[in-house]
């Protein structure tokens, strides 16, 4: 792959494969996909979940860290950029919690709804096209959304 031929190659697509399966067994495995988990969470009864989350976010710093330290770039070869964005407070509340309620209601986030169909849960397809759907809508409506 080039920086101007951002095509995946079969090898690339295998190795994005694999690490697709590595992280839904690692999502199974740590019951990340339980919504038995989940409501747990929300409602303060366990502390598995954010310790779940805990460790993946300082498993990202210190890749974000390892990333900028070392230059690396990504898999077609472009340097990866790390610009803070503006902290917009009020749209980070509504847009938080918005995910936290779906997040709630549904017992699932985007991760865990990828490795729940790769287990045959198949109802979990409702959540995961009414989240594409949101994606595509927010697109559409973008423009005319406040800044």
């Amino acid at each position: 792959m080039t920086t101007h031929d951002s095509r995946l190659t079969l090898h690339g697509l295998i190795k994005f494969f694999l690490i697709g399966i590595l992280f839904g067994i690692i999502m199974t495995k740590s019951e990340a996909v339980s919504w038995f988990r989940i409501q747990e969470m929300f409602r303060f009864q366990s502390f598995h979940m954010y310790g779940i989350i805990g460790t993946a976010v300082v498993v990202g710093a210190i890749g974000v860290l390892v990333i900028k330290r070392r230059g690396l770039k990504s898999f077609d070869g472009t340097p990866m950029d790390f610009t803070p964005k503006r902290m917009e407070i009020p749209r980070l509340l509504f847009g938080g919690t918005l995910f936290g309620l779906g997040w709630a209601m549904t017992g699932a986030c985007p991760g865990p709804l990828y490795a729940l169909l790769g287990q045959g849960v198949w109802v979990v397809s409702i959540v995961l096209l009414s989240g594409l759907f949101g994606a595509f809508m927010y697109g559409v409506l973008k423009p005319r959304l406040p800044h």
